[in-house]
C-alpha cells in the first residue's frame, strides 16, 4: 500500500494482481481487515497501456486535519498534460478507507474493462470518509459534507486536470458510501450527472433498525454523527429517502441496486427509494440482485455502474 504521509504512486503489475479469488490482509488506521477480491483472470500483454492510482493527503481547514484520499488515473492521463477528464467520486463503506480501490480489486477491474473498451477514459477519486457518512455530523464538529464540498472536490478537480462542469462530474458509494452518494447527489443535483450505489444504507425506519436499547452497537456506531440516540429530526433532514420526496433530480441519472440477502436489510430502503422514484416519475434505474451485504456482492455489480457512469461522460 502507498505511504499516505506524502504522494505516493502505484502501478498495476499485470502478473501477480490479474488473480482470481483471493483474500488480501490489508492495514486500515492501525485496524487489519480482510477483503474478498473479485477478479477475473485475464491474459493481456505486457506492453498494453496502464493507468495508475496516485494517494496522497489533503489539508482541510474545515475538518482542522489532513483526509487521506487516493485517485485512480487513466493511461492517457500523464501521456498528454494539457488533456482534461471527467471524474467520478466514489465513497467507500464502513471500516474502509481511501485504499479501498487498491485493496479491493476494484483498480484491476477498472483496468481490465478499459482495456475491453467498456470504460471510456475518466478520474476516479476516493477520500478518506471515516465513519462520517459523508455530511456534517449534529453537534457541528466534523463538517465532512462542508469539507467535499468546499475543498476537496474544488482542489481535486485543479490538481488532477478534471473537466469543468455537471456533466463531467459523477458520484458512487458502496454502503455508508452509498447513503452519502446519494444524499450528495439528491441535496446538490446541479453538480452531478449521474449517481450510483451499491448496497447503500438506505434505513426506512430509524427505530426498527435500532433496537430496543439506544446503546446497541448499531445506535453508537451512527451516534457520532447522529446523536446517540440518533436524532429523528436530523435523520430525516439528511435521509436520501426523505430528500428524494421533494428534491428536483430533473437531469440527474439514478442507478441503484442491493442484494435481497442484505445482511442489514438495506434492501427494504432500496426498495423505498424505488417506490418514491417512481411515484414521482423520475427516471432510474433498480436492481435487487441474489446477494448479501459482502464485497462478493460488490465485486459482482460494481463493473455495471462504472459502465453507467461512463456511458454518460462525454469524451475526454
Amino acid at each position: 500500500m502507498p505511504h499516505l504521509g506524502a504522494p505516493a504512486t502505484e502501478r498495476r503489475d499485470r502478473g501477480l494482481l490479474s488473480a482470481s479469488w483471493q483474500f488480501l490482509r490489508v492495514t486500515s488506521h492501525g485496524s487489519r481487515f480482510a477483503f474478498l477480491c473479485f477478479l477475473c483472470l485475464l491474459n493481456f500483454p505486457l506492453s498494453a497501456a496502464t493507468g495508475r492510482v496516485e494517494c496522497n493527503s489533503l489539508p482541510s481547514k474545515i475538518l482542522s486535519r489532513s483526509v487521506p484520499y487516493c485517485i485512480v488515473l487513466p493511461p492517457s492521463f500523464d501521456a498528454d498534460k494539457t488533456k482534461h477528464f471527467p471524474i467520478l467520486y466514489s465513497l467507500h463503506g464502513l471500516g474502509d478507507n481511501e485504499q479501498f480501490f487498491v485493496h479491493s480489486g476494484a483498480w484491476n477491474l477498472v483496468e481490465d474493462q478499459r482495456e475491453k473498451g467498456e470504460l471510456k477514459n475518466f478520474l476516479i477519486a476516493t477520500p478518506d470518509g471515516g465513519a462520517s457518512f459523508y455530511i456534517n455530523a449534529k453537534d457541528g464538529k466534523n463538517r465532512y459534507e462542508d469539507f467535499l464540498l468546499q475543498e476537496f472536490f474544488p482542489l481535486i478537480e485543479k490538481r488532477y486536470r478534471a473537466a469543468p462542469g455537471r456533466a463531467n462530474r459523477a458520484i458512487s458509494g458502496v454502503s455508508m458510501g452509498g447513503y452519502g452518494a446519494l444524499h450528495l447527489a439528491f441535496r446538490h443535483p446541479q453538480l452531478f450527472t449521474s449517481v450510483s450505489a451499491h448496497s447503500a444504507a438506505l434505513i426506512e425506519k430509524l427505530p426498527g433498525f435500532l433496537g430496543a436499547s439506544s446503546n446497541s452497537p448499531r445506535a453508537r456506531v451512527l451516534g457520532g454523527v447522529f446523536g446517540n440516540p440518533p436524532d429523528p429530526v436530523f435523520w430525516d433532514q439528511n435521509s436520501p429517502l426523505v430528500l428524494a420526496r421533494t428534491a428536483n433530480l430533473a437531469g440527474l441519472k439514478i442507478y441503484f441496486d442491493c442484494g435481497d440477502n442484505d445482511d442489514y436489510g438495506f434492501y427494504a430502503g432500496a426498495s423505498a427509494l424505488d417506490k418514491i422514484l417512481t411515484s414521482r416519475h423520475i427516471p432510474h434505474e433498480f436492481h435487487l440482485y441474489p446477494g448479501r451485504h459482502d464485497p462478493a456482492y460488490v465485486a459482482e455489480h460494481l463493473p455495471a455502474s462504472l459502465q453507467f457512469h461512463s456511458r454518460l461522460f462525454p469524451n475526454p
